[in-house]
């Protein structure tokens, strides 16, 4: 009787120790299920643009993006919700490495595309011209310009982070000439009543000229002149077009990175890889981003006029 009962325990045991080291599996393919994924929120018009297409392609995949501030992005790696986080900073190989003891598995990350940070002004503001020491002096409080600056949020966002990081080189701004709004949308529509102040928004919500949307936010506000790092010619200013932006001439470029954590064949790896497709690429370039996995030629052309053949 206590043999058996040994025998008993002993599969009990076994029972439990399988059901406890069984883990859910995955219920989406590469091009069916539903995942949710986190967006820096200043890239949200073209990752709206590459979830619609994909989604087209894929009747059966469902991505939902939350768009948030990039530190929100960060934190949600650690959730298990969240497999894919859209930012402005590739993951580094400590913080691969930490979040691998964290999750149980290795972060991939790579570079998707790069985009700009570009200053706006409201339609009667005086000046539209501005020296990158003028920006710096008015993000520490120490210019003359008479202007009010406004950010997607006063922390916490890949904008705040890169006026610290790239522009005033780990200086603290002074947030008393700093207006926070919730969004990027709202910074172009704060920028659109209030004169007097300056916003400074990822490219992507401002710089396509083909987006019906933001060619009536363009009639409201101006993009500001900014001077040429790499120009021949001195006092040369530039605008975030998709030509400065590829040749690194406007100032304030960045780039657009992917961090996935997903160890089978999914939509996050199936969305990245369309991202870095042809017609994921090509949805970048569209958008007068720069896309970084295909080639990108700029050709100079000239324009003849000629009249209209008579019929």
């Amino acid at each position: 009787m206590k043999k058996w009962s040994m025998v008993l325990y002993g599969c009990l045991s076994l029972c439990l120790f399988s059901c406890k080291e069984k883990k859910a599996q995955p219920d989406d393919t590469g091009s069916t299920g539903t995942i949710h994924i986190s967006v820096d929120e200043s890239f949200k018009p073209i990752i709206e643009e590459q979830i619609q297409v994909f989604q087209s392609t894929f009747p059966k995949a469902k991505i939902i993006a939350h768009y948030k501030p990039e530190a929100d992005c960060w934190n949600d790696l650690l959730n298990d919700s969240i497999r894919l986080v859209i930012v402005t900073k590739k993951i580094t190989p400590e913080e691969a490495r930490y979040y691998a003891d964290s999750l149980g598995l290795y972060p991939q990350s790579d570079l998707l595309a790069s985009d700009a940070v570009a200053l706006v002004v409201n339609r009667n503001a005086p000046d539209s011209v501005f020296t990158k020491e003028e920006v710096a002096g008015m993000l520490l409080g120490t210019g003359k310009l008479p202007y009010k600056l406004v950010f997607d949020g006063v922390k916490a966002t890949s904008t705040v982070r890169y006026a610290i990081d790239s522009i005033l080189k780990g200086k603290l701004f002074n947030t008393s000439t700093i207006t926070a709004a919730k969004s990027s949308s709202e910074v172009v529509e704060y920028i659109a009543e209030t004169p007097g102040y300056i916003g400074f928004v990822g490219v992507s919500w401002i710089g396509n000229p083909e987006d019906s949307k933001q060619l009536e936010l363009l009639k409201k506000v101006r993009i500001a002149w900014l001077p040429c790092d790499s120009c021949e010619e001195a006092n040369t200013y530039t605008k975030p077009w998709q030509e400065d932006i590829l040749t690194k001439r406007y100032p304030y470029t960045r780039e657009i990175y992917y961090v996935l954590k997903e160890n089978h064949v999914g939509l996050g790896k199936a969305f990245v890889n369309f991202m870095n497709s042809d017609r994921g690429q090509l949805i970048f370039r569209r958008g007068y981003l720069v896309p970084a996995r295909r080639i990108f030629i700029m050709r100079e052309t000239q324009l003849k006029l000629v009249k209209p053949v008579k019929q």
